[in-house]
């Protein structure tokens, strides 16, 4: 950990870093580009060497790999440097999610690297081949492992302190060779006690494995490329956020759509009452979204809902609705309720809100709600308006 931080230190000049930064990200990602570029360079060149000398076809083979492993850090490399780029006419949201393009370009190179082992490995099985015990190739075979957990370890820290798939991506990657190349370093070994076909039979299983990751970064990043919801820490310091400013009442239809780090767009609609000065609430709706983008890095806009209180006629109509909605299903909530009077007969307004686990279609909700409402008193009809939650 003191080396990552002499590390960092060095390559941020001292800065105290802002993971939502694009300039911060882009020099972590050449940092774990450069460390990545080198390691893998020295590697070579050790195994190069030990294994012309020594004859080991094996060795050379895996001093290969280590040389395509480069491939991986320059699509870090290039990712972040390109993430970084500022917004333009074509891309007025940024370029942020060229970290997740990147993401995928490495997911790509490990299961290729997967399906090469499997191929290797079921090749050994069928066609076993007798396996020279050397300690000199046992100790590179060694040194390669260790090199490689290390770089594991640092593009975690540095993928965990930024939020980075890509450097995620990056330390499966280096934790599946260290995981191919233990499995060469336990066939040389078992070869001093045993014929059996241990590489290829273990090969196998790390193959598949290392396929499982593969597909769960693919997974993940198409995820964020899609788009999902916030993380529920950002959306409770948001609602806390809003709520703790005077003439707020609720806050729902909160929306955050994520374009990279440090990049995201979002909205939300406050209750505030209905007598109150709209020029006074205004003043304080600005201040808000004001104060989400310096202390949360989101562009808010916020949308101001008028709701009447202390109505005693009023309260009574929203709690009847509440009560018939969690009868139907304890998970469905409702907000912006008013009541619009009549000659006659009075006419309730309200928004569900339905999670996606709900089991009721909106026909089936609305049709039950103002069924329902009616039936508790003949002079109210509803109009309801149902939509999903999105946090």
């Amino acid at each position: 950990m003191r080396l990552i931080e002499i590390l960092l230190r060095k390559w941020l000049h001292g800065k105290y870093p802002d993971a939502n930064d694009a300039s911060v990200r882009k020099v972590y990602g050449t940092c774990s580009s450069i460390i990545g570029i080198c390691c893998n360079i020295l590697l070579f060149l050790i195994k190069y060497a030990v294994g012309t000398l020594s004859g080991s076809i094996a060795i050379v083979s895996d001093a290969f790999n280590n040389l395509s492993d480069c491939a991986s850090c320059l699509v870090t490399l290039f990712g972040y440097r390109l993430a970084a780029k500022p917004a333009d006419k074509e891309h007025p949201f940024g370029h942020g999610r060229m970290e997740y393009f990147a993401s995928l370009g490495i997911s790509v190179i490990i299961a290729l690297m997967g399906f090469e082992l499997l191929r290797n490995a079921v090749e050994k099985l069928v066609h076993p081949q007798p396996v020279v015990f050397h300690v000199v190739t046992l100790l590179v075979l060694l040194l390669s492992i260790g090199v490689k957990f290390w770089m594991m370890y640092f593009n975690t820290v540095l993928g965990k302190r930024i939020r980075a798939t890509a450097m995620l991506a990056t330390a499966k990657d280096s934790r599946n060779d260290a995981i191919a190349t233990s499995v060469t370093a336990l066939a040389l070994v078992t070869s001093l006690v045993t014929d059996a076909p241990v590489d290829g039979i273990v090969g196998i299983g790390v193959s598949l494995v290392i396929l499982k990751s593969a597909v769960d970064i693919i997974r993940e990043t198409v995820s964020d490329l899609l788009g999902r919801p916030a993380e529920p820490e950002v959306v409770q310091k948001l609602k806390e956020l809003v709520l703790s400013k005077p003439g707020i009442e609720g806050v729902h239809d909160i929306l955050i759509h994520n374009y990279g780090a440090g990049n995201q767009i979002g909205s939300c609609h406050v209750e505030v009452r209905s007598d109150a000065d709209f020029v006074t609430i205004h003043g304080i709706v600005d201040m808000i979204e004001r104060e989400i983008y310096e202390t949360m890095r989101i562009r808010m806009t916020i949308h101001m809902d008028p709701i009447e209180l202390n109505n005693v006629e009023v309260d009574r109509y929203r709690a009847l609705a509440q009560q018939i909605l969690k009868s139907l299903d304890p998970a469905l909530s409702l907000h912006d309720f008013r009541m619009v009077p009549g000659e006659k007969n009075k006419r309730l307004v309200f928004d569900v809100v339905m999670p996606f686990s709900c089991s009721y279609t909106e026909e089936e909700i609305e049709a039950y709600l103002c069924a329902e409402i009616q039936k508790a008193d003949p002079t109210c009809t509803a109009s309801i308006w149902l939509e999903h939650d999105y946090t």
